[in-house]
């Protein structure tokens, strides 16, 4: 199992139209895809110094190949969905990560 793990830092001024977006538009289009098998949605309780409000977004997917195949056939498209609604008002990142063993 995979994590497909975005950090976002949002501008204050449109944090509260974002988060309602994330809930109901970009993670049921990112749950659409058929890629993912759950998300969660985590705020990060650092302060940052350049301001916002940080939030880690962690979508399951059960392979690496699965991972490639959302890049290849849906990222691009998402992504630009992001970038046209809050350009300039938020900072991402994205990490893979590897589930090892739960507990």
């Amino acid at each position: 199992m995979y994590i497909y793990n975005v950090t976002i830092n949002i501008d204050e001024t449109v944090h509260d139209e974002w988060l309602q977006w994330m809930h109901e538009t970009h993670i049921p289009n990112m749950m659409a895809t058929g890629k993912f098998s759950n998300a969660r949605m985590l705020k990060v309780l650092v302060e940052e110094e350049m301001g916002g409000i940080t939030y880690s977004v962690q979508y399951i997917t059960d392979s690496k190949a699965t991972l490639q195949k959302y890049y290849d056939e849906d990222a691009s498209r998402i992504r630009e969905e992001s970038l046209e609604r809050f350009a300039y008002k938020f900072v991402a990142f994205r990490t893979e990560l590897e589930i090892i063993s739960e507990h």
